[in-house]
């Protein structure tokens, strides 16, 4: 089993607990919303959103991938930290054991957020992970991040 670990950092003017709201509780009413080829639904298995929740993701037509299924590991609303892991799905390309995301949402000095990621990718056996796959995966989660932003900031009431 190998490991492969990568951390970004997004900065954002939304502050950290209307961000949180958004990108972690609400993703599930939002990413369809904001990103329908991407996301044609999501789907609570088990649980009431808290930790040991499953969630099944179902990709868009346009998505080389069809389902994915998350596992809530952390929920800490009043630090806005959340971890999650996919443990199930096409997205594994069936070299992986399970992808682990972390998420720590901080302050920054103009009363925006500092998003701070890390991604750890666990392989079966000695397989190497090829990092251009891990690039694309990055950046369509920051196509999804910057897509909730721009929501949040279009929709003032949010």
């Amino acid at each position: 089993m190998g490991v492969t670990e990568f951390e970004a950092e997004i900065i954002s003017s939304i502050p950290p607990a209307k961000l949180f709201k958004a990108f972690v509780l609400d993703l599930d009413k939002l990413i369809p919303r904001v990103m329908p080829e991407s996301i044609k639904s999501v789907e609570t298995l088990k649980g009431d959103g808290g930790p040991g929740t499953i969630k099944l993701f179902t990709f868009g037509e346009g998505c080389q991938f069809k389902t994915v299924k998350n596992v809530i590991d952390v929920l800490d609303k009043e630090n806005y930290t959340y971890r999650y892991s996919i443990v199930e799905g096409d997205v594994l390309m069936g070299i992986l054991e399970r992808i682990s995301y972390e998420i720590k949402i901080t302050a920054s000095s103009d009363g925006g957020s500092v998003s701070k990621n890390t991604s750890r990718y666990v392989t079966k056996g000695d397989i190497m992970i090829d990092e251009d796959k891990i690039k694309e995966g990055k950046g369509r989660a920051f196509a999804l991040f910057k897509a909730i932003e721009a929501y949040v900031l279009e929709n003032p009431n949010y």
